[in-house]
């Protein structure tokens, strides 16, 4: 094995590992995604990361705070929490959540929360995001889901 190859899979394997699950989200992804939802409130940030300008930062708690009535964005921690973090989307209350996430389509939470969902809409990422600070690509590929509080049985809520 080349140096070059120990090295790319060496960079790549932080992906799989517990030395971070909190990748920041490409600037150019976000900003198309806000182009088109207006977002207020970054609920997974930290003060380097943080892509809107209302934020909570992990000290901050933003699993607990109160999203009701907010736009919000969430790119969470991809670690075992991950499940709590879609379920606060899905049912926290929020005008309207939009999150990016692994496209794990396998896993509980996937199933409970997003799939078969009438308040949730997937779209999946063409190609491997490259999170801030990694040096490749993600090995995972992505989705982006937003779920939309709904007035009566069809109508979203507006802006």
């Amino acid at each position: 094995m080349s140096d070059a190859d120990i090295k790319k899979r060496s960079t790549m394997s932080v992906h799989f590992s517990s030395k971070t699950d909190n990748w920041a989200t490409p600037q150019d992804f976000f900003d198309a995604v806000n182009d088109e939802f207006s977002l207020l409130w970054d609920v997974c940030a930290s003060h380097e990361n943080a892509k809107l300008p209302f934020y909570w930062t992990r000290d901050q708690d933003g699993l607990s705070a109160d999203w009701r009535g907010k736009r919000v964005w969430m790119n969470p921690p991809y670690g075992s929490e991950i499940g709590k973090w879609v379920e606060k989307a899905a049912t926290g209350g929020a005008a309207i959540a939009v999150c990016l996430l692994p496209a794990r389509t396998d896993t509980r939470w996937f199933h409970r929360h997003i799939y078969g969902n009438p308040k949730a809409e997937m779209r999946f990422a063409k190609g491997r995001l490259k999170f801030g600070g990694a040096a490749t690509s993600a090995p995972f590929p992505s989705m982006l889901v937003i779920f939309r509080q709904r007035r009566g049985s069809n109508s979203a809520v507006p802006g």
